[in-house]
């Protein structure tokens, strides 16, 4: 039976590296992938697959991405039922939200170093890590002057030897829907 995935990719439309959507969806499906679609120009892509083994598809799109694009592009695969419960969880309950605050999930690699206690603050106090499951971490993003100071997904402690990608907490719930009606 397939499993439905969201890919979420880092580094696709940021830093002058714009990939067009038509184009990145035509990469997954080179791979055999099926029922390839997208959300919005951030590197969100859904599609099928029989595959179980996780990590060799990961490597898998992550070589194939990265051949065709002249760049390496960390790509965090997750089922659309555990984005679902990510999102159903509320991760930031309680979290007051100001316009002065951003809501990011951070999709990671691997897990974060055992022994970090949250919150996790940091030292100009424009984020705050707030917790972490294997697979994400919740972080607090405090503007400054109306602008993200630091990517969340490079709010780790050096220790950290993962990749990670950032979403907005709002965004992720939208890319759950729209992965959920395609």
């Amino acid at each position: 039976m397939a499993q439905t995935y969201i890919a979420f990719l880092r580094a696709i439309n940021v830093g002058g590296r714009t990939v067009k959507m038509e184009r990145l969806r035509e990469l997954f499906a080179e791979l055999g992938l099926a029922r390839v679609r997208s959300y919005i120009q951030s590197g969100n892509v859904f599609f099928d697959t029989g595959e179980t083994d996780r990590a060799a598809l990961t490597r898998r799109i992550e070589q194939h991405l990265e051949a065709a694009l002249g760049y390496p592009v960390p790509t965090m695969l997750r089922t659309v039922d555990e984005v679902e419960e990510l999102v159903a969880a509320e991760p930031f309950a309680g979290v007051e939200v100001t316009p002065e605050l951003r809501l990011c999930l951070v999709f990671l690699s691997e897990p974060l170093p055992d022994g970090l206690e949250f919150p996790v603050h940091s030292p100009k106090g424009d984020w705050d890590i707030l917790g972490a499951d294997p697979g994400t971490a919740y972080v607090v993003v405090h503007l400054r002057n109306g602008r993200l100071g630091t990517n969340p997904a490079t709010a780790f402690p050096s220790s950290y030897t993962g990749q990670g990608t950032s979403r907005f907490f709002h965004t992720t719930a939208k890319i759950v829907a729209a992965a959920r009606k395609a």
